[in-house]
């Protein structure tokens, strides 16, 4: 079911993303949500914060971005563009990860960076969903990767 650009949507606020996902601080990792066409793409923006509770340990010295918690900024702005695109009966379901292809990191996220996670829906038949996923910083690839998940009933 694809959509049309000019059915790209306002940007989905961070009360709407808690409303849509049930992930809370501090594994919230999308902010907001932009460029949200049903069905088709979205965009989230996660703001990097050097107060992350992962910048304790990884690495005091040095703080970086761990890249999982990168695919999964991936995955939470692919679960509310899910939720989303299925309408209110689907709020409160959870979308799971299945499995993450092809991830490569480009260069480190730090403090201060925002990320601008671009998704797209590949394909979805029933509950699971492939997406492709890039994380930018300044228009610039700093990580991709394809991933599938499912949704399905909490």
């Amino acid at each position: 079911m694809a959509e049309s650009d000019s059915n790209a949507s306002s940007d989905i606020d961070i009360n709407l993303i808690m409303q849509r996902i049930p992930h809370r601080y501090p594994f919230l990792m999308v902010d907001r949500v932009v460029d949200f066409v049903p069905y088709e793409r979205a965009t989230g923006i996660k703001n990097v914060s050097a107060g992350e509770p992962h910048f304790l340990g990884h690495f005091p010295e040095k703080p970086i971005m761990p890249g999982v918690l990168i695919i999964e900024s991936m995955a939470q702005t692919a679960a509310v563009l899910v939720v989303s695109s299925l309408g209110p009966d689907s709020e409160g379901k959870l979308v799971y990860f299945m499995s993450v292809d092809e991830a490569k990191f480009r260069r480190p996220v730090e403090p201060g960076d925002q990320l601008h996670i671009h998704v797209t829906r590949k394909q979805n038949r029933g509950p699971v969903w492939k997406f492709e996923g890039k994380a930018k910083v300044d228009d610039v690839v700093v990580a991709e990767a394809t991933f599938a998940a499912m949704i399905r009933d909490s």
